[in-house]
């Protein structure tokens, strides 16, 4: 079977979460997520975990993790950042080649932890995979969404000054990424529902990024832990979470 991530890999791997926005994302995500997190040594099943930046900083404060993903490329990204970390750490960690879809089959488990992140935005629909995950989350376990926000399409092609895409942008679902792959939009309201109706209470949700996603900013030449330092406080408050590019939304299992 065909890999279309294998492509990808190393513009999302090394380049992505190698900017200041990637480097923003897994930390106002890691500090979001310890606000609700049970005690290590909890089970984590991250799907769609890809090269596991947000699941590894777990498994180094003793979560036991699976990282789960359709990609043997991406998996390969993960075991060769695993592998660089010291032995109790590569010991708390396991690779799961699946869809997300069918991760409670691949895994035969249920998680204390279940962290989706930046996935639904390449499905078709968030159905399948709500249900899926929700399969996947034990009682009382926590489950974490980040999702494209279909509420603030239309400003990045407006700030680039692509007016006409920008107007058709706020009855839009979807758009092109930053990668060149087609992506979908949620919202959070739709997205409780879903959750909602699988027994998923939703119990918070944030913004993940907002100034440094419509800027370029250079790694070298910026205060990035400034930057994510704005970025957490922009993602705790309204109105700038609302207007983030990008959403993280939390739930407790019944």
């Amino acid at each position: 079977m065909s890999d279309p991530w294998a492509a990808l890999a190393d513009a999302f791997v090394d380049g992505a979460y190698a900017t200041v926005k990637g480097r923003v994302r897994t930390y106002v995500l890691h500090r979001q997520l310890l606000r609700h997190l049970p005690e290590p040594p909890a089970t984590v099943l991250d799907v769609g975990g890809g090269a596991a930046h947000q699941s590894l900083p777990l498994a180094r404060l003793g979560y036991r993790v699976t990282v789960l993903d359709s990609s043997e490329a991406m998996l390969a990204k993960a075991r060769q950042r695993v592998a660089a970390e010291p032995a109790d750490v590569q010991h708390r960690v396991r690779f799961v080649l699946a869809e997300g879809e069918n991760a409670a089959e691949a895994t035969g488990a249920t998680f204390d932890v279940v962290l989706c992140h930046g996935v639904l935005m390449y499905l078709d629909r968030p159905e399948p995979m709500i249900a899926a995950l929700a399969r996947c989350v034990a009682p009382g376990g926590l489950l974490s969404i980040m999702a494209l926000n279909a509420h603030t399409l239309a400003v990045r092609p407006a700030l680039e000054r692509r007016w006409t895409d920008a107007l058709a942008a706020f009855t839009a679902t979807t758009e092109i990424g930053v990668l060149g792959a087609p992506t979908r939009a949620d919202t959070v309201d739709h997205l409780s529902t879903l959750l909602t109706s699988h027994a998923i209470t939703p119990a918070a949700w944030y913004g993940v990024w907002l100034f440094s996603d419509w800027q370029d900013l250079p790694v070298q030449d910026t205060d990035v832990e400034a930057v994510a330092a704005v970025e957490l406080e922009a993602s705790l408050r309204d109105p700038y979470r609302a207007m983030s590019r990008v959403f993280h939304l939390v739930g407790h299992h019944a």
